[in-house]
């Protein structure tokens, strides 16, 4: 990757939702590339990370969002390999290297590590600032093989108060279920931080336009909330399992602001939003809008949630 200063013609532009009003004008990044497993690779990865953030920094990034477990890859052989590559959080290495740079460059970044806490082992998105470490989220839908040394999240879905606004973390999987990005708009949250490691399943991989399932369902999860959604994935392969690439950052409208990366592109995609245009009211007709037309009444006892019969299939 060259992380040269980009042209201001590849800095993709939302539009406001309160014309002549930016309240929080914030240049988002997310980071696409190929870390790997392994021990051996803990140097390299941690090197790669620190120059894609640097490159965001020196294109003026205010938040910057990293992929799932950037620093340590993601596919373990089994548990002993999982526990070598962990650390506590906040106080491992990774999240204090983080907060350093957070502070030195007056940035936001949201990375993604095997949190060891106890004998438990999560896959855990956090989020540091100008001021340090602001708040962890434990991933709460597992994927495959991750049931098999990760405990899921047991912390909730929280939504964290920044001075460029409020900030909702999500990780990978999380996103194919819709009460996540649901519950995170309903606390207000302004914009949905995701790193993702999408991973190949059975084929088809990509539609005709070279954009994957997983991408259409972060637009769709901005669309219907009328929230921002970044979603920073990996590329390449790993002990035989291949990533998806298309990294985006998905507007309040549920389009891409500006282009979804390719699926082998080392890359970082760069957005211009108002981080407060996610508090307007989305409104589709004068009679019209998501939030306010939702049937709360009749969801929970159809869902099975709570007193309810679910179906069986």
């Amino acid at each position: 990757m060259n992380p040269s200063t980009i042209p201001a013609s590849d800095i993709a532009t939302s539009a406001d939702a309160i014309p002549g009003l930016r309240a929080s004008p914030v240049r988002v990044a997310v980071v696409q590339f190929d870390p790997q497993v392994g021990i051996e690779n803990l140097e390299r990865n941690a090197k790669a990370v620190h120059e894609r953030l640097t490159a965001a920094v020196e294109n003026k990034a205010r938040l910057i969002v990293l992929p799932e477990l950037a620093t340590t890859g993601y596919c373990f052989s089994g548990r002993e390999e999982a526990y070598a590559h962990a650390e506590p959080v906040p106080t491992g290495p990774t999240v204090q290297g983080w907060v350093a740079f957070a502070a030195k460059h007056d940035v936001y970044i949201v990375g993604c590590l095997v949190e060891q806490d106890g004998p438990r082992l999560f896959d855990t998105a956090v989020l540091v600032g100008p001021d340090g470490y602001i708040g962890r989220y434990r991933k709460t839908h597992l994927w495959n093989n991750e049931k098999l040394w990760f405990t899921p999240g047991d912390e909730g879905y929280p939504v964290f108060e920044t001075k460029i606004g409020r900030i909702g973390l999500l990780v990978c999987w999380d996103i194919w279920f819709p009460e996540a990005p649901r519950i995170l708009a309903q606390l207000g949250a302004d914009i949905i931080c995701t790193p993702t490691n999408w991973v190949w399943t059975p084929p088809p991989l990509y539609d005709a336009s070279g954009t994957c399932m997983a991408a259409y369902l972060t637009m769709t999860a901005a669309h219907a909330n009328n929230v921002f959604i970044t979603a920073a994935d990996r590329v390449g392969q790993e002990r035989g399992s291949g990533f998806m690439g298309n990294s985006l950052i998905a507007g309040t409208n549920g389009w891409p602001v500006g282009r979804i990366a390719g699926p082998d592109e080392d890359t970082i995609l760069y957005a211009d939003v108002d981080l407060t245009a996610a508090r307007s009211a989305p409104i589709w007709t004068p009679l019209n809008d998501l939030h306010r037309d939702r049937r709360t009444d009749l969801y929970d006892p159809l869902l099975g949630y709570r007193g309810g019969k679910a179906l069986a299939r």
